[in-house]
């Protein structure tokens, strides 16, 4: 497997963002809708009859229509059971149309060709919020690594979904709302307090955590007006360093300032030692990576400049040294361990 890392500069740790960037109105969000069917004209290519929930379906569905059918008698091989999922977008109105994802639950082989029957969609409450139906589509619907091959067994819909009932959110007599930030971080709940009350002048906004800034509607505007102009509103906003790593895919992305403490650790063969020295320079017969760092006569071991080591020359030198991803993983997961990273570690 190949290692790809990314290592993203940071000039400064302050940008300009736009509030809407970074944040969200709290009731204003998604909604995920669920529903169970069947998927009808397959190639033989749909459940077989081990998987006995779709034939129990097939049968009930008959016996809505008046067709008394046992489920031990259906042998098709044409119709496959399925989850049909969905996201409402807030504030959907009746007759709004969306995309809507199917996947199969029994063993069937694919379900290219094949028409979802209407499906109600509920909500977490119970209630039913939408329907679907339609042809699917599996082309290009998803990827297996970094190959084309499409699952064949998950389709998409296209505007196969109608909202049947609304979720309303009454913003427009409301005096108070809450932005609620992306990340919790009391300095940038506390910039985006000063950025828009100096935006209007007065105290219409009040950082109450963390993450939460409450907003006050002034009072010649209305709260629709009044939230479409906050989120417009430029700040500063810190930016947390970060490594992110991909398990999976041997992918590193991390900025390019993030300093490594003094520390010596070793993996296998190699021995990675961080010291205060003026110079990284080491005994002749060392293989200089940069300026600030060295790799051994023994190539096991590298040498480094205090105050200069950083995770991507650090992940650089190791990939001189004909580490694996896994091996670079786990000397980063340690040394974050070991304190001498203070960026956040994120495993995904």
């Amino acid at each position: 497997m190949k290692i790809f890392i990314l290592f993203v500069l940071f000039i400064s740790s302050l940008y300009a963002t736009k509030i809407s960037d970074i944040s969200s109105i709290v009731g204003v969000r998604e909604n995920q809708i669920i529903g169970y069917s069947l998927v009808v004209g397959l190639q033989k290519t749909g459940d077989g009859t081990t998987s006995k929930f779709t034939l129990q379906s097939i049968a009930n569905m008959l016996k809505a229509m008046n067709i008394n059918m046992r489920a031990t008698d259906i042998k098709s091989k044409n119709v496959a059971a399925v989850v049909v999922t969905a996201t409402m977008k807030p504030f959907s109105r009746q007759g709004d149309k969306f995309d809507i994802t199917v996947s199969s639950i029994g063993d069937a082989k694919s379900l290219e060709g094949g028409t979802l029957l209407m499906t109600p969609l509920k909500g977490v409450d119970g209630k039913i919020y939408a329907l679907a139906q339609g042809s699917i589509s599996i082309g290009g619907r998803n990827t297996r690594g970094s190959g084309s091959q499409t699952h064949p067994t998950t389709g998409i819909v296209y505007n196969g979904g109608v909202i049947e009932r609304e979720i309303n959110v009454n913003l427009y007599n409301q005096k108070y709302a809450t932005l609620s930030l992306k990340e919790a971080d009391f300095h940038n709940a506390v910039a985006v307090q000063k950025a828009i009350n100096k935006f209007y002048s007065t105290q219409v906004a009040m950082a109450i955590d963390s993450r939460s800034v409450k907003l006050k509607c002034p009072k010649n505007r209305s709260m629709i007006e009044f939230l479409a102009e906050v989120q417009t509103i430029d700040m500063d906003y810190k930016v947390k360093n970060k490594i992110i790593i991909n398990e999976r895919t041997g992918t590193i992305v991390a900025g390019v300032g993030i300093k490594i403490k003094p520390v010596v650790l070793t993996h296998g063969e190699i021995t990675i030692k961080i010291v205060e020295n003026e110079t990284a320079q080491k005994p002749q017969g060392s293989m200089p990576v940069d300026k600030n760092l060295v790799i051994g006569l023994n190539e096991n071991q590298l040498y480094t400049k205090e105050g200069t080591t950083t995770v991507a020359n650090l992940v650089r030198a190791l990939q001189k040294l004909g580490s694996s991803p896994k091996d670079i993983i786990a000397i980063l997961e340690a040394i974050k361990s070991a304190g001498s990273i203070s960026a956040d570690l994120e495993i995904i």
